[in-house]
């Protein structure tokens, strides 16, 4: 996570920043404001700061061995405590770890999301989520290991505030006196129900509502037909990037036919070279603007995928023709190929933008999801 890819929070991001050039990181740091201003966002993209090994002066390069493992969640000194709870997989004294690879999964789709969105996604039903006083003796083993890479070792507890007290108490000392090279970065959306003696602990960070301006230039830039809604978009969100995707959701797609998206996942699957010819040809022929709403599409519809996989249709954003598709699509997009998917899409969309040949890119493309769709889980 890069700084620059999160929204607004100037202020905050050059204070952290500022943090590491002076070499003065307070070993236990509360990040607190709503969900959609980017708290959890802004924990990763610091701790990603911190262990990049060629550091700009604004940002993690992005590029290096550390910043690639932050780009998947698995850096080996990167920890992460969120709330769960039992469900048909995990039947017996759930932890992080448990719901790890579901925990990477959903954030590669979204860096802003409720704590209910997740806990559908992990299908724990009607269950309060917490974070358990087994989760602080897990921490405690973790942190007592050597740091892998000789850096910092870094927790990410989000949502402390549904910490069992037993587990907060348990971690308490290590708040007071961690180990050397150690960070805790909590992610709270109030104070209000967290523990005095955790206040006490941590140095707090307040984010504000993201400026409207903030939010304005990011539709423009991502949105491009939306771009004479900008304002109006800005408006109605409230300076919450949560409100402003379920805002675009609705309005984005609205000129996309779903029909090309179906048909060029069938010509992927069944692999038919003529017939994806002419779909490069046809795409090509859409100029670059479509080409760049197209893809943005087909993230969205995979994304749908997984969530219908995960059994959160609450979540889901689809018509009823769409819904009708990834019904017997979504078997076809699971954990093994999810990410790489993302990654594929996004990277064309990337190239889309630097005036690559379309009909290379889209053939390109196709061959590599055909890959992807027949992978078996």
């Amino acid at each position: 996570m890069l700084f620059k890819d999160i929204v607004g929070q100037r202020t905050t991001k050059a204070s952290l920043i500022k943090q590491v050039v002076d070499n003065r990181i307070s070993h236990a740091q509360l990040i607190c404001g709503q969900e959609g201003w980017g708290g959890l966002a802004l924990a990763l993209a610091y701790a990603q700061y911190i262990s990049c090994v060629d550091k700009q002066s604004d940002d993690s390069c992005g590029v290096c061995p550390s910043c690639i493992k932050f780009n998947k969640l698995a850096h080996p000194d990167l920890h992460f405590v969120y709330p769960v709870a039992t469900n048909k997989k995990v039947t017996k004294d759930p932890i992080s770890e448990s719901y790890i690879d579901e925990w990477r999964a959903f954030f590669s789709q979204q860096k802003y999301f409720t704590i209910q969105q997740w806990f559908e996604f992990i299908q724990i039903e009607n269950k309060q989520g917490n974070i358990s006083v087994n989760e602080s003796q897990e921490i405690i083993k973790k942190l007592n290991l050597k740091s892998y890479e000789g850096n910092y070792k870094i927790v990410i507890i989000w949502y402390p505030e549904k910490m069992h007290i037993a587990a907060a108490n348990k971690l308490l000392k290590s708040l007071e006196e961690p180990s050397d090279k150690t960070l805790f970065l909590l992610v709270a959306q109030s104070t209000d129900t967290l523990l005095k003696t955790i206040l006490s602990r941590t140095q707090l960070i307040k984010l504000h509502r993201i400026a409207e301006q903030d939010i304005a230039e990011y539709v423009t830039t991502k949105y491009p037909l939306l771009a004479e809604q900008t304002s109006s978009v800005a408006q109605q969100c409230d300076g919450d990037m949560i409100k402003l995707f379920d805002i675009v959701d609705q309005e984005k797609f609205a000129d996309i036919n779903p029909d090309l998206f179906k048909n060029w996942m069938r010509l992927c699957f069944k692999f038919k070279g003529g017939d994806l010819v002419n779909f490069s040809e046809e795409m090509a022929s859409l100029g670059r603007e479509k080409q760049k709403q197209f893809l943005n599409y087909a993230q969205h519809m995979i994304r749908q995928s997984m969530l219908l996989n995960y059994q959160t249709n609450t979540l889901l954003r689809v018509s009823a023709n769409e819904a009708a598709f990834i019904k017997g699509f979504s078997p076809f997009i699971h954990e093994k190929n999810i990410m790489q998917l993302t990654e594929e899409l996004n990277t064309a969309n990337f190239h889309i933008e630097r005036n690559a040949n379309p009909k290379i890119l889209f053939m390109d493309l196709s061959v590599k999801v055909n890959t992807l769709l027949t992978m078996k889980l």
